[in-house]
């Protein structure tokens, strides 16, 4: 695994010498070479590589990434362009036109969101081809916990969007009150329709941002 190359890798220096990453790194390094593992290898911290600490204004937690053939891109819900939209992503789409009257994408990349300051941020960074969660028990989630506390840590606001029971699990680790958690279902269609749709996060994330005298976020994707 090669660092993320931005401040993300002082923040997050300690952890890299822990025994739990070094053992993910050894992992890792093994089974992408024996087995068909997403996102590709130098995807795998993307997220941060995109959104640089200094940069977070919005965090949004998913799970793991998808794990079919091209789809994973090291970003929560996003996928490549020219790939299928998963239905979370369909609903996510219908609730930003809902919300803030935007066009819905034909493209599933979210890329344009995290360079504008969204983390998309998955709990677990890998998986193996066709076995969702098969990373679940790596360690990943005591990294990525990591990350989450540090963005914590920020003095400047920063609004946290948790979409379903999972993402609620990590709402302890939001403990600045400068922070916005908004939480609600989770956009998947066996979910949406109990607290997902109506729930506007993306246009109470920008009210927030602007309360705050921060630039609020382009959600149009591009």
């Amino acid at each position: 695994m090669q660092l993320i190359g931005n401040k993300w890798d002082k923040i997050l220096e300690e952890e890299y010498h822990k025994e739990y990453f070094i053992n993910i790194v050894k992992y890792i390094n093994k089974a992408y070479k024996e087995r068909s593992i997403f996102p590709p290898k130098n995807y795998i911290l993307r997220a941060l590589s995109l959104t640089d600490y200094d940069n977070v204004k919005v965090v949004i937690l998913g799970q793991d990434p998808y794990h079919g053939i091209g789809e994973a891109n090291g970003l929560a819900f996003s996928v490549n362009d020219g790939i299928k939209l998963p239905p979370s992503l369909k609903n996510i789409y219908k609730e930003l036109n809902s919300d803030l009257g935007l066009d819905i994408p034909s493209t599933g990349d979210l890329t344009c969101w995290a360079k504008e300051g969204v983390l998309l941020l998955n709990s677990v960074l890998t998986v193996e081809k066709d076995k969702p969660a098969s990373h679940k028990n790596l360690g990943w989630e005591k990294f990525t916990d990591a990350i989450i506390s540090k963005v914590n840590e920020k003095d400047t606001p920063v609004v946290f969007i948790l979409w379903g029971n999972f993402a609620k699990s990590k709402k302890h680790l939001i403990t600045n009150p400068n922070h916005l958690v908004i939480e609600s279902s989770h956009p998947s269609p066996f979910s949406c329709n109990y607290g997902f749709f109506g729930s506007r996060p993306f246009s109470r994330t920008n009210e927030f941002l602007k309360k705050n005298n921060i630039k609020e976020i382009n959600f149009k994707v591009k």
